[in-house]
C-alpha cells in the first residue's frame, strides 16, 4: 500500500475542500493517505512527508501564484531537499481560484519546479478536458487541467458552495490517478532492485 500524503494551504476552507476529495480517490484507490495542513505542520507532519512514497501539494491561487503560507511550506522544505528526502517520489498538485482561470497555471508551474527541485516525479490528470458544446459546468475536467487539477470557486461561495460538484468530482478522479502512479512507480522500483 503506497503512503500518499497531501501538503496543502486553504485560505477560506474552498482548498481544502477540495483537498478532501483529493484524499477521497486516493483512499478509494487504496492508498494510505493523509492531509497536512502546511500552516500547522510540526514536526512529525515534515517527518510523514519525508517517509510518503507521494506528495501532493495544493494551494489556492492568489495574485498569480501559490498562497504565501503554501510558499513558506516551500521555502521551509529545502532541509528536505539538503539531503535529497524527496527524490523520487512521485508529486503532483491542484489549485483552485475564484475566476475560472486567475493565472492558476502559474501556481500549479510553482508546484512542478518546487518538485523538480526536490528531484520529484511528477505526475498530470491523465484526462480530457470538458471541452465541446455539450459540456457543462459539472462535467469533469471543466476546468481544462492537464498538468495539474484545476478548480474554481465562486468569491462569494461558501466551501459548501464551492468548489462545484464537477470538480469535486475531477478531484477524486485525480486521487484515483496518483494512487495508481504511484503504485505502478513503486513496483517498477521494486522490479529493478
Amino acid at each position: 500500500m503506497s503512503r500518499i500524503v497531501i501538503a496543502y494551504h486553504s485560505g477560506y476552507g474552498h482548498t481544502k475542500k477540495l483537498a478532501e476529495s483529493v484524499l477521497e480517490g486516493l483512499q478509494g484507490a487504496g492508498a494510505d493517505a493523509k492531509l497536512i495542513a502546511v500552516a500547522e505542520i510540526d514536526d512529525a507532519g515534515w517527518a510523514e512527508l519525508d517517509a510518503a512514497d507521494a506528495i501532493v501539494f495544493g494551494a489556492p491561487t492568489y495574485m498569480g501564484g501559490p498562497s504565501a503560507p503554501f510558499k513558506a511550506f516551500a521555502d521551509a522544505s529545502s532541509k528536505a531537499w539538503f539531503t535529497q528526502k524527496w527524490k523520487d517520489k512521485i508529486a503532483a498538485g491542484f489549485t483552485n481560484s475564484a475566476t475560472m482561470n486567475g493565472d492558476k497555471f502559474s501556481t500549479i508551474q510553482y508546484f512542478v519546479t518546487l518538485a523538480m527541485q526536490h528531484g520529484m516525479v511528477w505526475t498530470g490528470t491523465g484526462m480530457m478536458p470538458a471541452n465541446t458544446k455539450a459540456a457543462t459546468r459539472n462535467d469533469v475536467n471543466f476546468v481544462g487541467g492537464f498538468t495539474g487539477l484545476l478548480a474554481q470557486s465562486p468569491a462569494d461561495a461558501t466551501p459548501e458552495e464551492g468548489p462545484l460538484p464537477g470538480d469535486h468530482e475531477t478531484a477524486r478522479a485525480f486521487g484515483v490517478r496518483v494512487a495508481a502512479v504511484t503504485s505502478r512507480w513503486l513496483a517498477g522500483r521494486a522490479s529493478n532492485v
